[in-house]
């Protein structure tokens, strides 16, 4: 299985990167922010057959009535801190593309994790955009070619925006590894926009 390590001009096509969306001061403000006021929740999830927490914690924010959850658990709803709408605002504008909900990560320390997966769930629609931006501790995000296996290594460093449209997740898998060395925690914000149907269930 091949692997290298990326920067902005070797990612695949699908894939953008801003290292500095956010100053280093406005990026710790909005971590510690987030960290305090959001209402964390951790989800059981199952994995061949075996039940058990994620290893992270997440909200889910919208304003509409949606429905997110994992293997028959679902996370409660939360509106908008003015915070992130206003975020959400920008980057509507910059994109020039709709972002109705957004999924929080928070990873605790380098034990937290996200395992393969693509969002190419049918809510999310034909060539979805993901938009994530990152607040704290810098971590790998491992980006995996369904056709080759070949893996890619991102840095994702604090106040860095991630950009995923076009293909990038009919073709690929991303993943955010085990650092167990790292102590420091890390929040993602995950902008997408969801199709207005009743229920959402990842």
């Amino acid at each position: 299985m091949q692997r290298q390590n990326a920067n902005p001009q070797q990612l695949p096509n699908g894939f953008s990167y801003q290292s500095r969306a956010l100053s280093a001061q406005k990026s710790l403000d909005l971590f510690y922010y987030l960290q305090k006021n959001l209402t964390w929740q951790q989800p059981d999830v199952t994995v061949y057959s075996k039940t058990g927490p994620i290893p992270r914690l997440q909200c889910f924010i919208s304003e509409h009535n949606f429905e997110y959850g994992y293997s028959h658990s679902k996370l409660i709803v939360e509106p908008w801190p003015d915070i992130l709408f206003a975020m959400r605002k920008r980057l509507e504008k910059h994109l020039n593309q709709p972002l109705n909900s957004l999924l929080v990560n928070y990873y605790r320390d380098g034990n937290d994790t996200m395992g393969w997966h693509s969002d190419d769930e049918i809510e999310l629609g034909h060539q979805p955009t993901i938009v994530c931006v990152s607040l704290g501790a810098e971590r790998v995000l491992k980006l995996k070619q369904k056709s080759t296996n070949k893996i890619t290594d991102l840095k994702l460093q604090s106040g860095s925006c991630l950009v995923m449209n076009g293909d990038s997740q009919r073709d690929y898998q991303h993943a955010i590894p085990k650092q167990t060395t790292l102590a420091h925690p890390r929040i993602s914000l995950t902008f997408r926009y969801i199709k207005q149907i009743k229920q959402a269930q990842f």
